[in-house]
């Protein structure tokens, strides 16, 4: 086998679910973090920028000009849409200002068949359950958690600002809500090598995720970590070992979960190092690579 068939990789996964080519609407939906505002802490993870993510995204537009203006470009074939809360956590904040956002997004438009929010693990009260709960009886719900690391150790020194038993409880939650959770894990965080990233893989196997996106860990302008990086206290992990940590991770993972990314790519001009890590076709084109070398599917070493 060569290329996605090695792993279930998302596109053929959703174009086989429903029906079509599906693309993502990212939306800022104009929340924050209690990782900054001081509930939880200050500054957000180390790694994290001032958009939290999303940086491409228009914030001068409402959340109706977002998605409308993604719904009215012209596509070649047929192609249906989720609407992507992406920035910072997008549950942090009451539910009735959630709804009204949420509703803002899904226009009635038929072509969007998905809503997924990313937030955090400590966001996600009962009401905040309930409400998410009750969108299933319109369309798909995901939730994407950034774990990044099953280590309480390294989650301190990247200032997370949760526990990975918070993280496991929310998990177990929102599945039970029939709610899909999809995780981010980060390759090459400080003081974690390809043991520990495949540690974390196999905290996820225990766990029922829907879908996992996997990141190296790169530096971006603007943050912690840039300036930890420029006294002299990081280096980021090397291209050969990220492939190899990914393909790895790819064996150990749990053959039903789906692969939403191979790699994390830094917005455009924002990036600091490592200078590999802007040419995102090239590294999964080595992942692919890496799997056919070593005869690696997906759950072969689970």
């Amino acid at each position: 086998m060569e290329g996605t068939e090695r792993y279930n990789a998302l596109r053929p996964y959703l174009a086989a679910r429903f029906g079509c080519e599906v693309r993502k609407i990212c939306i800022d939906g104009g929340f924050t973090c209690p990782n900054r505002d001081g509930r939880v802490g200050y500054g957000g993870c180390i790694f994290c920028g001032g958009r939290g993510a999303g940086e491409h995204i228009d914030p001068a537009k409402s959340i109706r000009e977002q998605v409308e203006t993604t719904l009215a470009t012209p596509r070649r074939r047929p192609t249906r849409y989720i609407a992507y809360f992406q920035n910072f956590t997008n549950t942090y904040a009451p539910v009735y200002i959630l709804r009204e956002r949420y509703d803002a997004a899904l226009t009635g438009d038929p072509r969007i068949c998905a809503l997924a929010i990313g937030t955090r693990p400590d966001c996600l009260g009962d009401d905040v359950l309930c409400l998410l709960s009750s969108y299933r009886e319109r369309l798909p719900v995901i939730c994407e958690l950034g774990l990044q690391t099953a280590s309480d150790t390294t989650a301190e020194r990247i200032n997370r600002g949760y526990k990975t038993s918070v993280f496991v409880s929310a998990v177990r939650r929102l599945a039970a809500e029939g709610i899909e959770p999809v995780v981010h894990l980060i390759a090459g965080l400080p003081g974690e090598g390809e043991t520990e990233f495949l540690d974390t893989v196999r905290l996820i196997n225990t766990l029922p995720v829907a879908g996992v996106k996997l990141h190296s860990l790169y530096i971006m302008e603007g943050t912690r970590l840039a300036d930890i990086y420029r006294a002299g206290g990081f280096s980021p992990i090397g291209e050969e070992k990220y492939v190899a940590c990914a393909a790895h991770a790819i064996a150990a993972l749990r053959s039903d979960i789906i692969i939403h990314r191979l790699t994390g790519d830094c917005p455009a001009g924002l990036l600091v190092a490592p200078e590999w890590n802007a040419d995102k076709s090239r590294i999964i084109e080595k992942i692919r690579r890496k799997l056919t070398e070593e005869n690696i599917t997906q759950g072969c070493r689970a």
